[in-house]
Parts: structure tokens; sequence; C-alpha cells
């Protein structure tokens, strides 16, 4: 009796196992167990896309990246132009004022169109009067060419500082449509709340990238200028010293 049921028992057990292994033969062929594997399809990513899964937010900071570009380059390229110097202008300028020539002189600089020929025209044009009158007419006409080179610039910074602004509202307009969907839907699925996500990290990042651009651009300019606003101040004290030379 004993032996029957040992018998009995090691044949369930074979029957057992033979069915295990042919529903995991199944499952993983996926043949009639009404299961069929997909194919797992990796979207590749696409920086484009991801930038316009920002939400309405991303237009104008497009618009604002662009303008601060168009600033910039513009600024560079009157920065490049005025910087332009004669290697010769005071000293030819010496020798016209030292053989009584001023009118050859101012029409010297008038020619070359500079800031700096325009700061000196202005000194050579107040040539008789006193030297603290010729310098106030240097300062002047140095502070209006400096102000042109400063043109637009105030763009830059505006978008430096209110670029980071709109990030921060899109970020909040992101947060918003997650719990709309949340609420919409009555489930926080990864695939409820995705959009969201997206449209909130990505305007932040946007917002900090044009704020970070413009913000560089607004202080690599002021430096430019800065820099030919000293090589300015030197040109006029070294006109002034000419005046003071004793005429040979």
């Amino acid at each position: 009796m004993i032996g029957i049921l040992l018998q009995t028992t090691g044949a369930v057990s074979t029957v057992a196992d033979t069915l295990n292994t042919a529903l995991a033969g199944m499952a993983t062929t996926g043949i009639n167990t009404g299961v069929t594997q997909q194919p797992v399809t990796e979207e590749s990513f696409n920086l484009l896309s991801m930038i316009m899964k920002g939400g309405v937010i991303i237009y104008p900071l497009i618009l604002m990246l662009l303008l601060a570009i168009y600033v910039l380059v513009e600024r560079l390229i009157v920065i490049k132009r005025a910087s332009k110097r004669s290697s010769n202008i005071l000293s030819n300028i010496k020798d016209s004022i030292h053989k009584g020539n001023i009118d050859s002189a101012r029409t010297m600089c008038s020619s070359l169109n500079t800031p700096e020929a325009v700061m000196l025209e202005k000194g050579l044009s107040r040539i008789g009067q006193p030297v603290n009158d010729i310098r106030e007419a240097m300062n002047e006409a140095a502070t209006i060419e400096i102000g042109r080179l400063e043109k637009n610039m105030g763009i830059l910074n505006i978008t430096g500082r209110i670029a980071p602004m709109f990030g921060f509202i899109g970020t909040i307009i992101g947060v918003i449509k997650i719990f709309y969907d949340i609420a919409l839907q009555g489930t926080v699925e990864i695939s409820v709340i995705s959009t969201g996500l997206y449209e909130k990290m990505v305007s932040s990042c946007s917002g900090l990238v044009v704020g970070v651009f413009a913000f560089i651009a607004y202080h690599w300019m002021n430096t430019l200028i800065d820099k030919f606003a000293h090589r300015m101040e030197e040109t006029r004290m070294n006109f002034l010293d000419i005046l003071n030379e004793p005429s040979k």
C-alpha cells in the first residue's frame, strides 16, 4: 500500500513539473498565453521637442534669447568699429598744432569718424581757450560717445533679470497642470503627471539659461566699454600734455 502511494506521489510530481515547464515556455514565447510581449521602443532625445514641452512660457523666453543675441552681436560690431585706432593720430595732431595748422588736424579727426577722433576734434576746436574749458569739452564729448556705445545695453540687463522670473512662472503653471490632471484622472500615475513635470522643469531650465546668457553678455559688453573708456581717458590726457608743451 505504501509503495502504491509513493508511486502515485511520484507520478503527480512528474506531471506538475512537466506542466510548469510547459507554461514557462509558453509565457516566454508568447504562444497560447493570451499575452504578447511588446518590444520596448526607445524614443531618441530631441532637444527642440523637449524645449517645446515647456508650455506657452517658452515662447517669450525664445523671444528674449533671440533679442539678447541680436543686441550682443550688434554691440560687438559697434564696439569693434569704435575701437579702431590710428597709431599716429596724436603725433600728427602734435605736428599740426606746433605748425599752427589747427584746421588740418580737425579735418583729419573728422575723416576718421571714431569716438576717439570726435573727442580730439572737440578739443582742437577749443584751442585758445583755458585748459579747463578744453578738458570739460572733451569730457562731454567722451561721455556722449560712451553713451552711444552703451545703446541697447539695458535690454541685456532687463533680460538677465526677468528671464528667470518667467521660468518660475512656467514652473507654477506646470504645478497647477499637475494637480489639475490628478483631479481629472483621479490618479497620481506618472503618465498623468508627466506633462506638468515636463512643463515645470523645462520652463525653469530655459529661464535660467536665457538669464545667465544675458547676464554674461551684459557684463562682457560693459567690460569692453570700460576698457575703451579708459583708453579715451589716456588719449585725452596725452592731448592735454601736447597743449602744455612749449612750441619749438
